[in-house]
């Protein structure tokens, strides 16, 4: 039987998703804001502001019809900025068939509350199963994966069946899904690790070279491990794909947005020039502005996280934020080795 699914978010990979979908012959609805973006998805079948020279699959459908990518869809991707996120699903409740299974593919943190997507997903679709929601994450970058470039991620959920359920939705012969019933886990790894590719950014923009930035991703791991385990997620998780495996690629990838960030912040260019000549979502810096407020809150300890939001939004120059980092007080390297959470299906 065909299986309909509905990707919600035409971005980069959105889209790139959608691409995997269709190529396993599934009924693909992407859904769009902006009609010109639809209707080149529909007669060119590209998408050239997010995917240039991508040519997609010829059975993906866009609309701006929200109503109508969701009638009766029993799977829903959800690729939206962690900026629209909320507003987002809240828009979705209504025409959400109550028994679909939702994931969603966001790496970030509302800014207001500091709650995770599925935590917004718990609240905002309280009338929903919280056992089939999901969350799709790891090392992908959407270019290599829209040309069907070998790729392998992680699905997270509660429960078993729905993990399974996207892994059969989405495994191809190019795109691999491991499962996994962190969630916590899978989504901070997600999310803090464009953090670390912001400093590393800044670090390869200053001309620093292999032993900075070996040097920030490792204790960029130890930093993502700390605040993770603080907020009950399974340490063995930062060790896998949602963690160490995307923090490597998004700190040494030239596809990676955040590290693309930081090398411009690096090299002297200001947090709004940045922004706008890349003209498209920076995960880190909300994602930055985000765990700072959580390490705050919890009184768990992030120094890189703090030296770049220092850089972002205090005007600290990156190479004093780097020099501090460097000058901190002397720790052991097992300072924080703790026993691993370990973390089993509900079902």
């Amino acid at each position: 039987m065909t299986q309909r699914v509905a990707v919600i978010g035409a971005g980069s990979f959105g889209t790139a998703l959608a691409q995997v979908l269709a190529d396993k012959g599934c009924l693909v609805d992407i859904y769009a804001r902006r009609e010109d973006q639809v209707r080149e998805i529909n007669e060119n079948h590209t998408n050239s502001r997010y995917l240039p020279d991508v040519t997609l699959h010829e059975g993906i459908r866009a609309s701006s019809d929200l109503q109508a990518v969701l009638n009766g869809t029993p799977y829903v991707l959800i690729v939206m900025p962690s900026s629209a996120f909320r507003e987002t699903v809240q828009l979705m409740r209504p025409y959400l068939d109550p028994h679909a299974f939702v994931a969603h593919a966001t790496k970030g943190f509302d800014v207001e509350t500091g709650q995770r997507m599925t935590q917004i997903m718990e609240e905002e679709l309280s009338e929903h199963d919280v056992k089939k929601f999901a969350v799709v994450t790891g090392p992908s970058h959407a270019e290599e994966l829209s040309r069907r470039i070998p790729t392998t991620i992680v699905v997270a959920s509660r429960a078993r069946a729905t993990a399974e359920a996207f892994q059969d939705l989405l495994m191809t012969s190019y795109l691999r899904l491991y499962t996994n019933p962190d969630v916590v886990g899978t989504e901070l790894g997600g999310t803090l690790k464009n953090i670390i590719a912001l400093g590393v950014g800044f670090s390869d923009g200053l001309g620093f070279g292999d032993n900075a930035k070996a040097a920030l991703m490792t204790r960029g791991l130890t930093e993502i491990s700390r605040l993770g385990m603080h907020l009950g997620a399974a340490q063995l998780t930062f060790g896998g794909l949602a963690g160490v495996g995307d923090l490597i690629a998004t700190c040494t990838s030239k596809h990676s947005r955040n590290w693309r960030a930081g090398y411009a912040l690096g090299q002297g260019k200001s947090l709004d020039q940045v922004l706008n000549e890349m003209g498209m979502v920076v995960e880190g810096v909300r994602a930055t502005k985000g765990a700072y407020n959580i390490a705050r809150q919890t009184g768990v300890d992030m120094p890189i996280t703090t030296a770049i939001y220092q850089v972002l939004f205090e005007g600290k120059a990156p190479k004093a934020a780097v020099e501090e980092l460097m000058g901190r007080r002397r720790i052991h390297e097992m300072e924080e080795v703790a026993e691993a959470i370990r973390l089993d299906w509900q079902d």
